[in-house]
């Protein structure tokens, strides 16, 4: 129940440059000094013998309109189709790993495996980050992406959705002039 999940299209590569992508839900960022994010991924899925092979994978960011390459990379096999083809997506050379990044997406994330933990159906993939590349025209003033114009998609139950209203920025609960968004004094 702890929904929503970020939908993240996870692209890798085998060591004879074979790459795939599979859409993962179990993603998140972990720590930030250094910067390192977790997926989790079934060890039966295709994608996962890659990452376990080359030690590396780059997280892609899902926008509302990448949400049915998505799908499709999720319910399709990498063993039997060419994901990248059937998508519609393009393969870009990472700058510091091997597998490739998704050129239509707006962030990538390029990791390195630093540990992998059985957790039962799934196994976790810790990855320290070691380069992003963000479509500069989706920062803010203050090198933020801004979420109206990126569009992220998150997943739910089965089902996705776009984001929705800011309702709140950290520490405006406790900030003497601060107030919610969309909530009038009285």
């Amino acid at each position: 129940m702890l929904y929503p999940v970020p939908a993240v299209m996870v692209s890798c590569a085998d060591k004879e440059g074979r790459s795939n992508i599979i859409t993962v839900a179990w993603a998140g960022t972990v720590c930030s000094s250094p910067a390192m994010v977790s997926i989790s991924i079934r060890p039966e899925r295709f994608s996962y013998h890659m990452i376990r092979e080359t030690g590396e994978f780059v997280v892609n960011l899902t926008t509302e309109k990448l949400v049915r390459a998505a799908d499709l990379c999720g319910v399709k096999s990498g063993r039997d189709t060419d994901k990248w083809k059937l998508a519609g997506l393009t393969p870009e050379k990472a700058s510091r790993v091997a597998a490739p990044l998704i050129a239509e997406s707006p962030v990538n994330i390029e990791c390195r495996v630093t540990d992998m933990i059985p957790l039962g159906s799934h196994h976790m993939f810790l990855g320290e980050v070691l380069a992003v590349q963000v479509d500069a025209s989706l920062l803010d003033r203050n090198g933020r992406l801004d979420l109206q114009k990126a569009a992220p998609a998150v997943y739910s139950h089965g089902e996705y959705y776009g984001l929705g209203k800011l309702a709140g920025t950290f520490g405006y609960s406790v900030r003497k002039q601060g107030k919610i968004p969309g909530k009038r004094k009285k």
